[in-house]
């Protein structure tokens, strides 16, 4: 019997402005670009994908791997290998969102510290070459309808997990019309630990990102304000903003 092959939505931009939309078929945005600095983030929720910066070394940054789970509009994945310069993975399902963002959207051209994977991500970052090897991880899965997580169970998290370096942490964009904000923190603290989990208050838009250590981390305020400082000066984030709105579950 043969599997009935995945439909993929159609891909297409528009342009406002001086920004660049991604879509899926459908009005709502899969991601942006400034035309005139494509390699910057734009939108709020995605510069706080960024937060894992507050818990490591400044100068450690670009020996560390980043993973991208859902490439959207390269944003993150452009951001971690241009500007922090990191080894860079991005697992993306639909092959033409991967040949948008090289056509329109500035992502460059997989290299020694780039690679941009064609899978499933469920099924991908099961592999044994992944696990353990990642200290970003920043979660951004919606389909073409951006109803809710495609992936949000608590083994799917536990698997996310597995993926982690000790110190290594994961971001995760919760937005959806149809899903729970609890019910998905519900499955990060299932996989991960209560004491691990760390939360922003949402943006205007409504996304509220959660990070999650897989060691548990509770750095002193002092410190996290200095490098705060350093992110803010060193790559262009608001990080002493994200201090006011973004705290651990258990305090």
């Amino acid at each position: 019997m043969k599997t009935k092959p995945i439909e993929l939505p159609e891909v297409n931009f528009s342009d406002w402005g001086d920004i660049r939309y991604l879509h899926l078929g459908t009005e709502w945005v899969q991601g942006s670009m400034k035309l005139d600095a494509p390699f910057e983030i734009e939108l709020e929720y995605v510069q706080r994908m960024m937060a894992w910066l507050l818990f490591v070394e400044p100068s450690s940054v670009m020996n560390r791997h980043a993973m991208q789970l859902g490439l959207g509009a390269a944003t993150l994945t452009k951001f971690s290998r241009k500007t922090l310069r990191m080894r860079t993975t991005a697992i993306e399902l639909n092959p033409q969102v991967v040949a948008a963002c090289r056509g329109w959207f500035k992502l460059p051209a997989d290299d020694l510290k780039l690679s941009v994977v064609i899978a499933e991500a469920g099924a991908e970052i099961r592999k044994p070459q992944w696990l353990g090897t990642v200290d970003a991880l920043q979660v951004d899965l919606y389909d073409h309808e951006a109803a809710a997580p495609v992936l949000d169970s608590e083994a799917f998290y536990a698997d996310c997990r597995h993926l982690l370096t000790e110190d290594g942490a994961m971001t995760v964009n919760l937005f959806g019309r149809s899903s729970s904000y609890a019910r998905s923190l519900e499955q990060i603290v299932g996989a991960f630990g209560a004491d691990a989990v760390w939360t922003f208050k949402p943006t205007r838009e409504g996304n509220t990102v959660v990070l999650a250590h897989r060691t548990p981390q509770r750095p002193k305020r002092p410190l996290l304000a200095e490098r705060a400082q350093t992110i803010q000066t060193r790559w262009s984030l608001p990080a002493p903003k994200w201090l006011r709105v973004f705290k651990p579950l258990n305090p």
